[in-house]
């Protein structure tokens, strides 16, 4: 196993840039997107299935996780890799996003968040201290530190008092990691939409010193434009000698447009969800299994693609076996989806390195149609 995180630019098209992070279980290719395995599985997917879409590095989080099975449980049976069969990289969500999501089931202090399970109602608390003791526990190789994400619309007052709090908890987080070679930890800057608050959270997590940066608190429901508008400075702001990571972003045009402004890592729930949902990510756009038009079309979901619901499944099987409840529907939407995703990161990776973004971005935009595809 390679001994040390280190990250390393090896090209750049514009703001876009392409590299690779070297970890202790592997190599991630920038710019990544993360397959979300929240509770130690990428739903309807086997591990190594989400390895042959292309993926390098899977997404686990510290509060599904604490609560089942519970972190000390994975470590007892060998750690989050062992425990879910995944040996390349591993990033851990710190859990505060699925925390503050909770709204009138939690209260927050200086020390922490004290929360109420949404599973069974059983009273928790979790502080930057044991949010990385969790993840530590669990043996993830990228840590995140322990942070509030204010919600989406919030006064100006409110997101710098969030946002300085967050801080002081990043502080903490940094401390309760300590000196772990091989391993990484990563802050988040937050700041919401306001430019003046983004530079100052920027300022103290380079103060304090990080393997790598996150660009938190969007795609919290201000809406594409907004946030683009924060990643036209919000990265330039973080140190450009380590890898930049937008969290849970997202769509595939949101995508290209953040690896444009400068963003390396990503990570979503859509291309699973999606798939179970009747949902096909293709070049053209979205695909809905589920209408009607697709009931006697014989064609694959993407003329284009080589993942097996492409190769081997006609559009009229799958909306049946979606019709029919079948679970195989998921397993073929999902595995395409994410084949899909890891094409699009692959092909702006090429983009970058031949310093042609700009032209992969205009074909990315030119094939896409709004609303259920069109035959092709």
């Amino acid at each position: 196993m390679t001994k040390s995180f280190r990250f390393k630019v090896s090209s750049t098209s514009g703001k876009a840039r392409a590299g690779l992070i070297h970890t202790r279980r592997g190599e991630i290719r920038t710019p990544a997107f993360m397959p979300v395995g929240t509770t130690a599985t990428v739903k309807a997917m086997l591990p190594e299935s989400v390895r042959e879409t292309g993926a390098d590095v899977l997404l686990g989080n510290t509060y599904h996780l604490m609560l089942r099975p519970t972190a000390e449980r994975i470590n007892m049976l060998g750690g989050l890799h062992s425990f879910m069969n995944w040996q390349g990289p591993i990033l851990t969500d710190s859990g505060g996003f699925q925390v503050m999501s909770l709204a009138d089931l939690r209260r927050i202090t200086e020390k922490g968040v004290t929360f109420k399970s949404h599973i069974d109602g059983s009273s928790h608390e979790l502080s930057p201290e044991r949010s990385i003791e969790i993840q530590k526990l669990l043996g993830s190789d990228i840590v995140m530190t322990f942070d509030e994400c204010a919600p989406f619309p919030a006064t100006y007052e409110k997101t710098k008092s969030s946002m300085e709090l967050s801080m002081r908890w990043a502080l903490r987080s940094r401390d309760a990691f300590g000196d772990r070679p091989g391993y990484a930890i990563f802050g988040i800057q937050q700041g919401s939409i306001f430019k003046d608050q983004r530079r100052e959270s920027a300022k103290a997590l380079i103060n304090i010193g990080f393997d790598g940066y996150a660009v938190g608190g969007l795609a919290v429901g201000e809406g594409q434009k907004a946030m683009l508008e924060v990643l036209d400075y919000a990265p330039e702001m973080l140190p450009s000698d380590k890898p930049r990571y937008l969290m849970g972003v997202g769509k595939p045009d949101d995508i290209v447009g953040a690896v444009k402004r400068g963003i390396d890592m990503m990570d979503c729930v859509l291309p699973s969800r999606s798939g179970r949902t009747g949902q096909a990510f293709t070049r053209r756009g979205v695909v809905n299994i589920k209408n009607a038009r697709h009931r006697n079309d014989p064609r694959p979901l993407d003329e284009g693609c080589g993942c097996p619901a492409c190769l081997n499944y006609s559009r009229a099987y799958l909306h049946h076996v979606f019709r029919a409840g079948e679970m195989i529907s998921g397993m073929l939407l999902t595995w395409h989806n994410l084949h899909y995703f890891q094409e699009l990161m692959a092909g702006m990776r090429m983009a970058i390195a031949q310093d042609s973004f700009g032209q992969f971005e205009a074909d990315f935009h030119s094939l896409r149609v709004q609303g259920d595809v069109d035959p092709f």
